[in-house]
């Protein structure tokens, strides 16, 4: 038990309030769900994933992914994108390409990030992908945001007919 306690865990993301994603070494998360359960989780779930994304195991593929950032073209956008990192507007190459360098192992501060829009007078967000789980982690971050999901090509005509 006392090998688990010296592997890191980190968060990984902030999902909303009351979910967060905690990342590391899986003998580790063994340990420390039940803990997480014990100090009042009212669910702890295992998530089957391949890598630990946003923790620092990911740093040995860290330095070949961001020469694989700064190789990558990336225009000044049009319009500013808001980084999960820090959760900043980002209107600049420069600023893109370090927070991309950082998504390996970096958390995702998805609270912030939606919050940081709203702010910035966004109300209406559109997902693209199934499940329709960020539209739900919407809702639990701001119930008067306004979230629509597309899965497949109809579902867009759908809303663009709204």
């Amino acid at each position: 038990a006392s090998a688990a306690v010296s592997r890191p865990l980190v968060v990984a993301n902030d999902n909303c309030p009351g979910q967060i994603v905690i990342s590391g070494d899986s003998q580790a998360l063994d340990y420390a769900l039940p803990l997480a359960q014990a100090q009042g989780a009212k669910r702890t779930i295992k998530l089957a994933v391949s890598v630990a994304a946003h923790s620092p195991l990911m740093a040995d593929a860290e330095s070949e992914f961001k020469q694989v950032v700064a190789r990558t073209p990336i225009s000044k956008p049009n319009i500013p994108i808001i980084g999960n990192i820090h959760a900043t507007l980002l209107d600049e190459v420069d600023a893109i390409q370090i927070e991309l360098s950082g998504q390996l192992t970096s958390a995702v501060r998805w609270t912030e990030t939606i919050q940081t829009m709203r702010t910035h007078g966004i109300k209406t967000f559109i997902e693209v992908g199934t499940k329709g789980v960020l539209k739900g982690l919407l809702k639990k971050i701001d119930r008067d945001a306004i979230g629509l999901s597309i899965e497949k090509p109809s579902d867009l005509l759908g809303i663009l007919h709204d």
